[in-house]
């Protein structure tokens, strides 16, 4: 039986207070286990790949973990009142020498994991490896980089060579993780094992539970933390279960009647962020029906965004941009399209699908247990598109098969025709979600391919000031997504945590990282 709004927003009310309930009755059975204070379990909602190496893959869960093994050149904290602020890192100093040239003065006295030193020779082979347009996780870079070594702790990022300005790393710079030149050297070795200067190291893997050590060389001090074992567990419930009884002592990506849940307990601690996460629905334009603009238009006029953010609640935030406010470039798209069900139909029609007539099945992919919600809005939707003619098929997997559906594959095409997607990234650089998403030489899950988009990709990014820069992105290429849709930025996420209160010194990155180094449990 077809479904509807009324029927969904009715279910949903009572799967929300089943829920609550579950989380609240159940908390107080268990036996805890994690009670020593040099060892911290944290819940995950999301799980690695088979590879470690961080330029084979674009995958958010996987980042977070790196995030405790790597070092980056600078930090980015990215708080909304200032999102462009930069840290050291690896590197102390950085400026702008010309154009095509950024100058890094790196931090002495650090060692990898493994002993090694390390130097500019790391800086060099990391960005050089990484950027090559063969690499998986080559969108992230703005392109190819060269890397000169003026010393043992200073480099030279150079672009001239590959036509753009040096400034795109700006920002960049805090997001990609420095390897070990020695272990460049040998890509089989970056898969099996990180390897960085981070807070922590990689010690082994037990099925669903990675081990990893306190640095005891790290350059700011051994963390108080001696064991942190990242356990995944891919149901909200258990996770939210597991906290309260003493299983785990933190836990990430909670639905917002479980936050809501757990202000209540006197041992929990709840945390929530804006974060540089948007969650869109991306249709593979390369593929009918999605392939003709109008259809995508007309399912974009058919979703109602209101509604999507009333059942995800306190875990999100409106906005009508394809990137979130903690980056570069923001802003509000003043003609973002809105829901318009007589619009949507005259688009239908002038496609050739009156009333939907003639479309076919539409598999629109999903995930549960990783994002807030997303069966019950998917759900919504669905019913919202179904209302307008389009025949819509949900699919809702669990994160590892879902992150198998995402990206498109070696043919180009990928599953599904909608893919329920976010998109986040550890630097106030817009160009690490424009570049991977909209570029024709990626577009890694809604494979458009629109020049058109591409010269404006191309024009922000060879701005020579941040000025111009700014106006480009703010004037030109976010209307310009939004009058093509390649895909739906449904809002902004607002991430929702709990931990013991146990817990004291953590802090939370906007893209999904946490920073245990200076954490400790009392």
């Amino acid at each position: 039986m077809k479904s509807t709004r009324r029927t969904f927003l009715a279910g949903a009310s009572v799967l929300g207070a089943g829920s609550l309930l579950i989380g609240a009755g159940m908390g107080r059975f268990g036996r805890a286990w994690a009670q020593d204070a040099k060892t911290l379990v944290f819940a995950a909602a999301g799980t690695v790949t088979s590879s470690w190496d961080p330029s084979s893959h674009t995958i958010a869960p996987q980042i977070t973990a790196e995030a405790l093994v790597f070092g980056r050149l600078t930090k980015c904290l990215m708080k909304p009142e200032n999102p462009g602020e930069i840290l050291p890192d690896l590197a102390l100093e950085w400026k702008v020498i010309d154009k095509h040239t950024l100058e890094y003065k790196l931090r002495q006295g650090v060692k990898f994991h493994d002993g090694k030193e390390f130097k500019a020779e790391d800086v060099k082979a990391t960005y050089e490896y990484a950027s090559q347009p063969s690499r998986p996780a080559s969108a992230w870079y703005p392109g190819q980089v060269e890397v000169e070594i003026v010393d043992d702790y200073t480099v030279r990022l150079k672009t001239e060579k590959f036509g753009y300005p040096a400034l795109n790393f700006w920002y960049v710079s805090a997001f990609l993780p420095i390897l070990s030149a020695k272990d460049v050297a040998d890509p089989n070795i970056l898969k099996q094992r990180p390897n960085g200067t981070g807070a922590f190291r990689y010690e082994a893997t037990k099925g669903d539970q990675i081990v990893f050590k306190a640095n005891d060389a790290f350059y700011d001090g051994k963390p108080e933390i001696d064991t942190l074992l990242w356990t995944y567990v891919p149901d909200a419930n258990t996770r939210v279960l597991g906290l309260l009884n003493g299983q785990y002592h933190l836990t990430e990506r909670l639905e917002p009647e479980q936050y809501k849940s757990l202000k209540a307990e006197a041992n929990i601690v709840t945390n929530s962020s804006l974060s540089s996460e948007n969650k869109y629905l991306h249709f593979r334009c390369n593929k009918p029906p999605f392939d003709d603009v109008r259809v995508r238009l007309a399912a974009v006029h058919a979703i109602d965004r209101a509604q999507v953010l009333a059942v995800v609640g306190e875990a999100a935030k409106a906005s009508s941009s394809h990137i979130s406010p903690v980056k570069f470039g923001y802003v509000d798209v003043p003609d973002y399209p809105k829901y318009d069900p007589e619009l949507c139909q005259k688009l239908l029609a002038e496609a050739g699908f009156p009333n939907g007539q003639g479309l076919p099945e539409i598999e629109y992919i999903t995930s549960v247990g990783f994002y807030p919600k997303t069966r019950e809005y998917g759900e919504l939707v669905a019913a919202m598109l179904q209302e307008q003619g389009f025949p819509v098929k949900l699919t809702t997997l669990e994160p590892a098969a879902w992150e198998e559906q995402i990206y498109r594959r070696a043919d180009g095409q990928g599953p599904g025709h909608i893919i329920d997607v976010g998109w986040i990234t550890g630097s106030p650089e817009p160009d690490l979600v424009l570049r991977p998403n909209y570029y024709s030489k990626f577009a890694l899950i809604n494979g458009i391919n629109d020049p058109e988009i591409d010269a404006s990709l191309d024009k922000e990014r060879n701005a020579e000031t941040t000025e111009e820069r700014l106006k480009i992105l703010q004037e030109e290429t976010l209307p310009l997504l939004a009058a093509k849709v390649p895909s739906l930025s449904l809002f902004s996420s607002v991430f929702l945590r709990a931990m013991s209160n146990k817990l004291e010194g953590a802090y939370f990155y906007p893209n999904g990282p946490i920073d245990l180094s200076k954490a400790k449990l009392g």
